[in-house]
């Protein structure tokens, strides 16, 4: 990985003007790769994120880096337990929650700008900003959005990682993001964030895919589009499947 972080990042450069990079606070980002396919072994990946940055370099200047997607409505329900018995007591319903979302840093987010400035980009997870269409403009409530983020950072597809940019030298800059196995299919944005003085002065959005390929898309797509078809087919496997070994046993 860090072979091929070194060859990309060169390559990089060597594709971007020298006029591009001697702009006041420019910033020219790319991705290692915009296509990630799923398959039956699949175990997670490694996206590479590269840039560089113009300007003269000053102890002040950040980057944040934003993987995020794709974006989804939900129920959420609470539980409570009323006479030793667990419950549904109460529910709300959520837009726009993001199925994956990761946060790289230069530097932990405090030190980097403000909650007011955080809050107005939707960087970080306390940030995410989620809706309910019921609450018109209003956030939706506060504990039904930190229950989705406490859950969905124990399956590792929130996570915040202070420090994951790294500058090469004073310009070039690298991030790794990891995408765990559960990951979701669809369309992700890599947004990349210039910070100087703790207020955003540029920004960069590269676009990703997530998708099912092979077998995995096949069985999917149509478990979604013949649902009934599909749970025969189950049913009709599992009754095989059953019938083959206990007639595997009667014969030992």
């Amino acid at each position: 990985m860090r072979a091929l972080a070194k060859y990309l990042v060169a390559a990089f450069l060597m594709a971007v003007p020298v006029a591009q990079l001697a702009a006041q606070e420019d910033l020219v980002t790319d991705i290692s790769q915009h296509l990630i396919s799923i398959q039956s072994n699949f175990t997670g990946a490694d996206l590479l994120l590269f840039g560089a940055v113009g300007g003269e370099v000053t102890a002040e200047r950040d980057i944040v880096v934003v993987v995020r997607g794709p974006d989804t409505p939900a129920i959420v329900r609470r539980k409570e337990r009323i006479g030793g018995i667990w419950i549904n007591y109460g529910s709300a319903e959520l837009e726009s929650i993001p199925g994956y979302y990761a946060v790289v840093s230069t530097r932990p987010l405090t030190d980097i700008a403000p909650p007011v400035v955080l809050e107005r980009h939707g960087i970080g997870t306390s940030f995410l900003g989620f809706k309910s269409p019921d609450s018109g403009s209003e956030p939706a409530p506060a504990d039904y959005v930190e229950a989705v983020t406490r859950i969905k950072s124990s399956e590792g597809l929130y996570l915040e990682q202070p420090g994951g940019v790294l500058f090469l030298g004073t310009s070039l800059f690298r991030a790794t993001i990891e995408m765990p196995a559960n990951v979701p299919d669809g369309r992700y944005s890599a947004r990349v964030y210039l910070f100087s003085e703790g207020n955003v002065v540029q920004a960069q959005t590269s676009t990703l895919f997530v998708n099912k390929v092979g077998f995995e898309r096949l069985v999917y797509d149509f478990a979604h589009n013949q649902p009934l078809a599909y749970g025969i087919v189950a049913v009709l496997v599992a009754f095989i499947a059953g019938w083959a070994a206990s007639a595997v046993f009667r014969r030992r």
